[in-house]
C-alpha cells in the first residue's frame, strides 16, 4: 500500500487552508483481492473479495474556533471538542452531503451570531464553493423553529434529504425552504433562513424523541426510508436494558400544521416464526433467520429491508437485513465483532459498515471462528456491545462489505489507529464514494490512550473525511418502490406495551452442526421462563463450515457481584454476567477459548458508561496468536 500526504484543492486555496489533514491515505494502490483482516478474525476469512482502489481526503469544514474561544470567520467556527464535527448525512445529489456540526464562538450580536451551538451544513464534495466563497452553508442557522424540535438532535441522527429535494429531515423535524408558493432545495442561493422553516414530526401526540418523566425517550436513532415516507426508529429503556424497534408513515397534519407518525408498526413479534432460536422435534434447537432486528440502523437500497444487528457468530454482533413484509433476515457482514453505524450504497451494490473487528479491541471475545451464537441467549449481547467503547473513544473502522457475501475489507487499513470512526457514514448519490466523521481517541481518554496531540487546524479533536472509489462508475440510485404500512411485525398499540418474546424454555436440547458434530444445551430460565438465567453447551466436533470444528465447553449464568455493582436486590436485567469458557478449535483453524478459574464476569458498567470492568480473565488464542482483555478502567 503506497501511503502520501495530500491536500484537497479547496485546501490548497486560502478559504480552505484551514482544513487540510497532516497526514491520510490516498490513491491507495491496493492488491485485486484482499482477506479480511487481522488473525483474531479467521471466522472472516473464508472467501476472498475484489478489493477496489480507495482514494482519501479530508472534506471542507469551517476553520476551529480559536483557543480564546472568539470566532471572527463570517461564516461560523466548529468546535475543537470531540465529535465536535458530527454525523453525516446523504443528498440525493452527488455534489453535496449533509453535515451536523456544533458552533462556538459566534458574537452576541450581527449577522455571524447565527452560528452558534448545534447546527446541519450542506457541504461541497465536488471541489467547488456556494456563494459565501466556501464549500458548507449552514441550513439550520438563522431558521425559526418551535422549542418541539430538539436542537441536541441536529448534529445526531444524520439529516437526509427527501426525494423532492425541497425537504430534509433535520433533528426530529421537516425542514423546507421556498417563498411565494414556490419551493427551493437548500444548495439554491435563494433559500435563506428568512425562507426556511423547520415543521417537528410528532408522535403519540409528543414531539419525537421528547423525554418522558422516566427519563424514556419518546423515539430514538431515526433513519429515513430511500422512499421518503417512512421512518424507522427505536425507543430504549435503560432502565430494564430493553430496546424495541419502530416503523411507521410520515404524514402532514393540515390542521395542526405539523408531521406526524401513522400506521406504525413494533418490528418485534412473539410468534414463534420470528424468534431467532426455536424447538423442533421435542428437544432439537434450530437458529432461525427471522426478525433480526434487534437495534435498527437502516434501509437497503430500495427500503424493502431494515437493516438492525444481532448477533451471527458467538459474543459477536453483525448485520442483518430484515425483509419488511415477511421478516425473513439474512446476514450482511461475517464477524465484524461489533458493529452498528453502516450505510447501503445508493445502487445496493455495497454496504458500508464501520466495525470493531481489526482494532483489536474484542478479539479477545469474539474472534474465535466457528462457535454458535448460543450464549446470545443468555443476554450477552448487550454487555459484549458496551467493550467496543471506552468512554467517548469508539473502537470503530470503515469497512467496504459485499452485502451478498459478507465479505470486505477495512478502507482505511494503515492509517492512525489514534482516530476512530464515529456515528453513521454517508454515501455520495452516485455510490461512488462514502464520508464519514473520525474522531481523536486522545481527546476522549488522555490518560489510558495516551497519543499525540491534533495536529488538524486548531487542534480540533474531529475531522471530516471522503473515501472515493476510482473504480466505480457512478450510477443511479435503486428505485424505491411504494413500501406498504403493513409489516411482519406487530401495528403499535399506544395503551399496551410491546409483547416481549420469550426465551426457549428451560430444558435440554440438541443443537445439530450443518456440516458435522452436534452441541448439547442446557438452559436455565426464571420461574416465569422470561429471563434464561444459565445456559450450559456442550460442543462434540460441531462445526456449521465444515472447516472450523468446536470441542469443549462454555456457560453463561447471571450472577451477583459486589466488586462490579451486582448485589442482591439489584434488577435482574442489570446483573453481573460471568462467562466459563474452554473450547477448543481445529479444522482450517487451530485455537482456544479460555477463562480463569473463576470464570469471566462483566458488570453492567460496559453497558451503562462505556467503561469496561472485569473480573477474571478470558483469553483466545487463534493460529498461534494470543489475544487478551482490555485492562479494567478502559
Amino acid at each position: 500500500m503506497r501511503v502520501r500526504r495530500t491536500r484537497s484543492r479547496l485546501a490548497r486555496g486560502a478559504a480552505a487552508a484551514t482544513l487540510t489533514l497532516a497526514a491520510v491515505l490516498v490513491c491507495a494502490q491496493l492488491p485485486a483481492t484482499a482477506r479480511t483482516s487481522t488473525a483474531a478474525s479467521a471466522s472472516t476469512d473464508a472467501s476472498q473479495v475484489t478489493r477496489p482502489r480507495v482514494d482519501i481526503k479530508e472534506l471542507p469544514v469551517p476553520p476551529t474556533v480559536p483557543q480564546n474561544g472568539v470566532c471572527t470567520h463570517p461564516t461560523g467556527c466548529v468546535s475543537a471538542d470531540w465529535s465536535g464535527i458530527g454525523t453525516p448525512g446523504p443528498a440525493r445529489d452527488p455534489k453535496y452531503v449533509f453535515l451536523g456540526i456544533t458552533y462556538a464562538g459566534a458574537p452576541d450580536s450581527g449577522p455571524a451570531s447565527v452560528f452558534r451551538g448545534n447546527q446541519v451544513l450542506v457541504v461541497r464534495t465536488d471541489g467547488s464553493t456556494f456563494p459565501n466563497g466556501e464549500a458548507w452553508k449552514c441550513v439550520t442557522c438563522g431558521v425559526s423553529y418551535g422549542t418541539d424540535i430538539d436542537t441536541s438532535q441536529l448534529v445526531y441522527p444524520p439529516a437526509n434529504e427527501l426525494p423532492d429535494r425541497k425537504r430534509v429531515l433535520v433533528s426530529n423535524g421537516i425542514l423546507e425552504c421556498g417563498a411565494d408558493g414556490v419551493k427551493y432545495a437548500v444548495t439554491d442561493p435563494r433559500c435563506t433562513p428568512a425562507r426556511t422553516k423547520i415543521t417537528p414530526i410528532y408522535w403519540n401526540d409528543k414531539p419525537l424523541f421528547q423525554r418522558d418523566e422516566q427519563g424514556v425517550n419518546n423515539g430514538r436513532e431515526w433513519r429515513l426510508s430511500p422512499d421518503g415516507q417512512h421512518l424507522l426508529f427505536n425507543v430504549v429503556d435503560f432502565r430494564v436494558l430493553s430496546i424495541v424497534p419502530y416503523v411507521g408513515r410520515i404524514a402532514y397534519d393540515q390542521g395542526k400544521g405539523r408531521y406526524h407518525l401513522t400506521n406504525v408498526s413494533t418490528l418485534q413479534n412473539p410468534a414463534r416464526a420470528f424468534q431467532p432460536m426455536v424447538v423442533e422435534d421435542g428437544n432439537r434447537l434450530r437458529f432461525n433467520h427471522a426478525g433480526m432486528v434487534g437495534e435498527p440502523r437502516g434501509w437497503t437500497a430500495d427500503g424493502r429491508a431494515t437493516l438492525g444487528i444481532q448477533s451471527l457468530n458467538s459474543d459477536s454482533m453483525d448485520a442483518w437485513a430484515t425483509d419488511l413484509a415477511t421478516g425473513t433476515s439474512r446476514p450482511i457482514t461475517r464477524g465484524a465483532h461489533y458493529t452498528d453505524p453502516m450505510a447501503m450504497s445508493p445502487n445496493g451494490k455495497w454496504l458500508l459498515a464501520e466495525e470493531v473487528n481489526g482494532s483489536g479491541r474484542l478479539d479477545f471475545i469474539s474472534g474465535l471462528p466457528g462457535v454458535p451464537p448460543l450464549t446470545a441467549q443468555a443476554g450477552t449481547a448487550p454487555y459484549v456491545s458496551g467493550i467496543r467503547n471506552s468512554g467517548n473513544r469508539r473502537f470503530f473502522s470503515p469497512w467496504l462489505v459485499d452485502p451478498a457475501t459478507g465479505r470486505g475489507f477495512q478502507v482505511n487499513a494503515g492509517s492512525d489507529k489514534n482516530w476512530n470512526a464515529a456515528a453513521d457514514p454517508a454515501w455520495l448519490a452516485d455510490s461512488t464514494a462514502v464520508v464519514y466523521t473520525e474522531n481523536l481517541a486522545c481527546g476522549a481518554n488522555p490518560t489510558p490512550h495516551r497519543c499525540a496531540d491534533s495536529t488538524e487546524p486548531g487542534g480540533r479533536n474531529s475531522r471530516l473525511m471522503i473515501a472515493r472509489f476510482p473504480d466505480f462508475k457512478p450510477s443511479a440510485p435503486v428505485a424505491a418502490p411504494p413500501v406498504s404500512d403493513k409489516t411482519w411485525g406487530l401495528p403499535y398499540d399506544p395503551d399496551k406495551a410491546p409483547e416481549q418474546p420469550k426465551p426457549v424454555p428451560t430444558g435440554t436440547y440438541t443443537l445439530r452442526g450443518k456440516a458435522q458434530g452436534a452441541a448439547t444445551v442446557r438452559i436455565t430460565n426464571n420461574s416465569a421462563d422470561t429471563q434464561t438465567l444459565a445456559l450450559t453447551v456442550d460442543y462434540r466436533d460441531y462445526s456449521d463450515d465444515g472447516t472450523n470444528i468446536i470441542n469443549g465447553t462454555e456457560k453463561v449464568e447471571r450472577v451477583s457481584n459486589t466488586t462490579l455493582g451486582c448485589t442482591p436486590g439489584t434488577a435482574t436485567a442489570l446483573a453481573c454476567l460471568t462467562w466459563t469458557e474452554d473450547l477448543k478449535l481445529t479444522g482450517k483453524h487451530t485455537g482456544t477459548k479460555r477463562t480463569g478459574p473463576d470464570g469471566f464476569t462483566l458488570g453492567p458498567s460496559a453497558m451503562l458508561r462505556n467503561e469496561f470492568q472485569a473480573v477474571g480473565i478470558l483469553t483466545t488464542t487463534i493460529d498461534g496468536t494470543t489475544y487478551t482483555q482490555p485492562a479494567n478502567g478502559s
